[in-house]
């Protein structure tokens, strides 16, 4: 695991060695905010908890993961750096998941970083913190799940626009395959089989149910499942235009 936490470090630092990374976190925390406060209408529902927060939670990362993952690989391919990483002594594997995990450090910064509204609550009421606790831990996974689709993402172009748009339009398929209006449509004409199907492959709804409290192994064993395939995946491509 060595060469994997060098590659960690080196690509966690490189995330602060520019500005953008702290614009990155100073819109996602000004929206988190937003989203806690305003869209979500605490002060209006009278109830202290941060579910608003959550649900709109990965709706925002829409925006957020694939900005953070399109330069996990199209930044190396573009610049041909990606040659020279190969070099050393470390495996492909290494490489994919040493930049991953860097990537998921950073956005779990970005997440820590919320933390104040939790107090907040905690001062305005007196919620539920394990439930709260649990849909933190959901929000970690799914912030996993939609790293490694873009880590996928990446891999196939060296432009970082294209890898951008492409994560953002399949972690959104992944989100809408739990959306309430899109199974109300599948269950209109499709089996029963063909709807539950859908429906178990949506981050959406394993997110769901832990923000309930609920921390399922299955919902774990889920995303674990996602993220192993995803970076595999990358592991694959990569290794398929290295030889070209």
């Amino acid at each position: 695991m060595k060469p994997v936490v060098i590659i960690l470090r080196r690509e966690l630092a490189s995330y602060f060695a520019t500005p953008i990374a702290y614009v990155v976190l100073v819109i996602f925390l000004l929206l988190a905010n937003l989203m806690a406060f305003w869209f979500g209408g605490l002060y209006e529902r009278g109830q202290a908890d941060l579910a608003p927060f959550f649900n709109f939670l990965p709706w925002l990362y829409l925006f957020l993961i694939p900005a953070v993952s399109m330069r996990l690989w199209s930044e190396e391919r573009r610049n041909g750096s990606i040659e020279l990483l190969l070099t050393q002594p470390v495996t492909l594997w290494q490489a994919v998941l040493g930049k991953f995990l860097a990537a998921w450090v950073f956005v779990g910064i970005a997440l820590a970083l919320t933390f104040p509204i939790w107090i907040t609550i905690n001062y305005l009421g007196n919620p539920d913190n394990g439930t709260i606790l649990a849909a933190y831990l959901g929000s970690l996974f799914v912030a996993g799940g939609f790293l490694a689709v873009g880590s996928l993402m990446s891999s196939l172009t060296k432009n970082q626009l294209v890898a951008f748009l492409l994560a953002g339009w399949f972690c959104f398929m992944f989100l809408l395959a739990g959306f309430a209006a899109v199974t109300d449509w599948l269950g209109s004409w499709a089996p029963q089989w063909l709807v539950a199907g859908v429906t178990s492959l949506s981050f959406l709804t394993h997110f769901e149910n832990i923000t309930k409290g609920v921390l399922d192994l299955r919902d774990v064993l889920y995303y674990s499942a996602v993220i192993v395939f995803f970076l595999l995946a990358s592991t694959v491509v990569l290794d398929v235009r290295k030889s070209k």
